[in-house]
């Protein structure tokens, strides 16, 4: 018998965060994961505070951003791998009474930290936009997929992995403990992304999920050094390779990518770019997407050593730290989870 303070469920973003909580307090665990879910790995990892469609605030931005950032600095130290790149979100302006519109949000005092007065022209040969770009402030992206696999490979050889399908029928659950097949521990965590929809302890949660395709991109002459938002997102990779994204689909809850989503792109992104590109890569992925665009993190309602850390939709990146934090002082020093993300805001 094998005996951890948790067992987790799931390695992607959510499940990581969760890890260097328990890792950070000397805590013991182990992760359960068959990857099925791979919306961490595909995603553009971006961190942007402001919703750039409505000119919006993020919520709680400020707060996601000063915990996250330093975190994912340690997670590079810790696995020798380089995975925050700062750069500039640009917004391509199309109109008049789109720059108009920036420069009004950017006189708000929840956005002026975020939004730059300063109109940028394009100087970009290749890029379409007459109307210049609004620089967005304290942006980048991290390299999820590049996270996802350098922890799974620290995992392992700390024998703290486990490639399986979580099998929920055999979990016992007693009052002090709980116990996996051979494993005892006293909690467990369940972060599987849009996967908690087959978990009969949590699936009775409204989680939608959204599934996204995205592409990638080989275009030599763009020659672009900053993340770009229009009608999608065109995010540098290095080496001439460009993220493009992503569609949104509720209907369709499959990983199989669609020529449908492929063209849906490549027309928005050749009304972007004006050079030649040739798509090397697709891929698709189910966001855990919730209604009130709020993470699902608590207790069973039964059970008080059984949780839950999922929803983090399409800002994974920024709201992981700040969820784990919220659960692990839940669970280990009985605090009060903020009432945006607690579950029990569901039953109200």
């Amino acid at each position: 018998m094998k005996e951890v303070d948790y067992i987790i469920v799931g390695n992607g973003l959510a499940g990581i965060a969760f890890c260097e909580q328990l890792r950070a307090a000397n805590k013991t665990f182990i992760v359960f994961d068959n990857s099925s879910q791979q919306s961490s790995s595909v995603a553009a990892g971006l961190y942007n505070p402001v919703i750039l469609k409505r000119f919006t605030k993020v919520w709680n931005a400020k707060a996601q951003l000063n915990l996250a950032l330093p975190k994912y600095k340690l997670l590079e130290q810790l696995l020798n791998v380089k995975l925050d790149y700062q750069l500039p979100v640009y917004r391509r302006f199309t109109s008049v009474e789109e720059q108009n519109d920036w420069f009004t949000a950017s006189d708000k005092p929840v956005l002026e930290d975020f939004l730059s007065t300063n109109l940028i022209k394009n100087t970009n040969p290749n890029i379409n936009a007459n109307f210049g770009f609004g620089e967005v402030l304290h942006s980048g992206r991290v390299n999820t997929s590049q996270l996802v696999k350098s922890y799974r490979t620290y995992l392992e050889e700390h024998d703290k992995f486990v490639v399986e399908e979580f099998q929920y029928n055999q979990l016992q659950i007693e009052q002090e403990f709980i116990q996996y097949k051979h494993i005892k521990a006293n909690h467990i965590v369940f972060a599987e992304g849009f996967g908690v929809n087959h978990n009969p302890f949590f699936k009775q949660l409204p989680l939608n999920g959204t599934k996204g395709e995205m592409l990638t991109i080989e275009a030599p002459e763009l020659q672009m050094e900053f993340i770009m938002k229009s009608s999608v997102f065109i995010v540098p990779l290095g080496n001439h390779l460009f993220w493009i994204g992503a569609t949104y689909e509720r209907e369709d809850k499959t990983h199989r990518i669609t020529e449908h989503a492929k063209n849906e792109l490549v027309d928005k992104l050749k009304q972007i770019i004006t050079c030649d590109f040739k798509v090397v890569k697709q891929v698709a992925g189910i966001r855990p997407t919730t209604k009130d665009r709020r993470p699902l993190v608590g207790s069973h309602p039964e059970h008080n050593n059984v949780h839950i850390l999922n929803g983090l939709g399409t800002r994974g990146v920024m709201i992981s730290p700040y969820v784990a934090e919220q659960l692990f002082n839940y669970i280990e020093k009985g605090t009060l989870l903020d009432p945006e993300i607690d579950i029990k805001r569901l039953k109200k």
